[in-house]
């Protein structure tokens, strides 16, 4: 018997709390031996600038679709059970969670490493814009940041250079 594929995307403005997230993503589920999360959190700077808030935006639609995808890779390439992923859009202040990803498998090693992709995916590739208010103004910055060699290790090219 294969293991069930439960994936959910969600987009909001809204907190999330990560016990209930867990809690949801495993119910149900006695084959799941092993739970993995990220939780990212909105710095209080960047660039070397102190950073008071963020503001994220992205496409309705396009953004899940994106994000959809590559949990599509994530159950290809891992024996992965579960996958949720939760990012906020909308004005954030620092030190407010800002992305969840959390991944369910039977054994640890496929969830961490499902987790990773995952998180390096949103990172670099994810389809979002971001400003930052700094005590010098708000600025927009790429909100994907390109790391190559976190690509790399996925066997994903770069889209982010400014060639």
């Amino acid at each position: 018997m294969s293991a069930p594929r439960r994936a959910s995307v969600c987009i909001q403005p809204e907190d999330f709390d990560l016990s209930a997230e867990i809690a949801a993503l495993r119910q149900g589920d006695g084959g799941v031996g092993a739970v993995c999360c990220f939780v990212g959190v909105v710095r209080d700077h960047a660039s070397g600038d102190s950073v008071s808030a963020m503001e994220l935006e992205h496409y309705p639609g396009m953004t899940e679709k994106a994000i959809g995808a590559m949990i599509d890779q994530a159950f290809e390439r891992f024996d992965v059970r579960g996958v949720r992923v939760i990012h906020r859009v909308g004005r954030l202040l620092a030190s407010d969670q800002i992305v969840l990803v959390a991944v369910t498998s039977a054994h640890r090693g496929q969830s961490f490493r499902a987790c990773e992709f995952l998180m390096d995916y949103l990172k670099t590739q994810a389809p979002f814009w971001k400003k930052e208010e700094t005590p010098s103004g708000a600025r927009w910055v790429d909100a994907r940041v390109a790391d190559d060699e976190a690509l790399a290790r996925w066997g994903i090219a770069s889209g982010n250079r400014a060639d």
